[in-house]
């Protein structure tokens, strides 16, 4: 994301006019200098507060107005573009206006520097939703734990029960797979073959089946052999369905789930904001998991998810394979977000 907003500053800077008169501030900056003087000693941007950048003397330079305003224009298509949906654009835009507003940059600091500062502090922000420990959650909870994982067509929900399987039984517990896809033999068959690989029990019905009493079955199986989680997967459904969504609410109410998880694809951009927000709404969800955000470089999907939901990112996927399913780690997703590559 950062590559992208860069590089839309550094245009807005090559587009803009030269000045008519000579102007003592930096090329990076363009800001009115309120009073001059001789000029501070380049200061390094720190990472945290950023208190160092600013001068409350008469030395260095204030953001014009204009100059501010024009910058959080830039700021706020280029966030635009990368996925940012526009409830977290107005935050962002926001904190680093309160940040710049009304206060000097010492002379030789870099402006573009303290605007990424200002980002990393605000993107933190977003992210500070009270993490899930599923692994202390399913120690302290009555067994079976039963999650239940919902979402809508071809997000990667079912291959994600099989991941979540091998994460869960490499933190020591055991595992049983409720196929409650029932519309789709497809999903049933591809339940059973990764239960078969991985030596997972699947509990299954005939195709159309009742899905909540597939989510009976398995939960009276596992607490028949003492097993410790129930993964209950449903059939992909468009949030709009209403029947559908009826369907997932009856399943819910049969399965009482200790965790219910959204599964979104992240290369839906801000699709997957609108279909979290609204299977929320319908049926109440406890935390996001966010598949392929290995191929997403914009990053503004999970930003956004998490921030329009008020639910933390529990799990991502980052490739194919069984052991690519990753806890949530706000820091990584900082970093990835403003690497100087578009991705890393």
């Amino acid at each position: 994301m950062w590559a992208a907003l860069k590089a839309r500053l550094r245009r807005r800077e090559t587009e803009e006019p030269p000045p008519t008169a000579p102007e003592p501030a930096s090329p990076k900056t363009r800001a009115a200098v309120s009073t001059p003087g001789p000029r501070e000693p380049s200061r390094a941007v720190p990472s945290a507060a950023g208190e160092e950048v600013f001068s409350d003397g008469l030395l260095g330079q204030r953001l014009a107005e204009s100059t501010l305003d024009d910058l959080l224009d830039a700021l706020e298509i280029g966030l635009l573009e990368s996925d940012v949906a526009l409830p977290v654009v107005e935050r962002l835009r926001r904190d680093v206006r309160k940040e710049f507003a009304g206060r000097k940059l010492r002379r030789g600091v870099d402006a573009e520097e303290v605007i990424r500062a200002a980002l990393e502090r605000g993107v933190r922000a977003v992210l500070a939703q009270p993490p899930l420990d599923l692994a202390r959650s399913v120690r302290e909870h009555a067994r079976p734990y039963v999650i239940l994982l919902v979402g809508v067509n071809g997000t990667g929900k079912t291959t994600t029960v099989a991941k979540l399987a091998v994460w869960l039984r490499a933190a020591g517990f055991s595992v049983v797979i409720a196929a409650g896809d029932t519309y789709r033999a497809g999903a049933i068959e591809q339940l059973l073959v990764h239960g078969e690989r991985l030596g997972i029990r699947v509990i299954r019905q005939q195709e159309g089946s009742d899905p909540a009493a597939v989510g009976f079955d398995a939960i009276e199986h596992a607490k028949a052999k003492h097993v410790d989680v129930v993964l209950v997967d449903t059939a992909g459904r468009q949030h709009t369905n209403e029947n559908l969504v009826e369907e997932a609410k009856k399943i819910r109410r049969v399965t009482s789930p200790a965790l219910t998880l959204f599964v979104g694809d992240a290369l839906s951009g801000n699709d997957v904001v609108t279909q979290a927000r609204l299977f929320d709404e319908a049926i109440g969800i406890d935390g996001l998991v966010l598949t392929k955000l290995d191929a997403d470089v914009k990053g503004g999907a999970a930003l956004s998810a998490t921030f329009v939901t008020k639910k933390p990112i529990v799990f991502v996927g980052t490739g194919q394979g069984y052991s690519d399913l990753q806890p949530f780690d706000p820091e990584w997703m900082v970093r990835r977000l403003f690497a100087e590559e578009a991705a890393v």
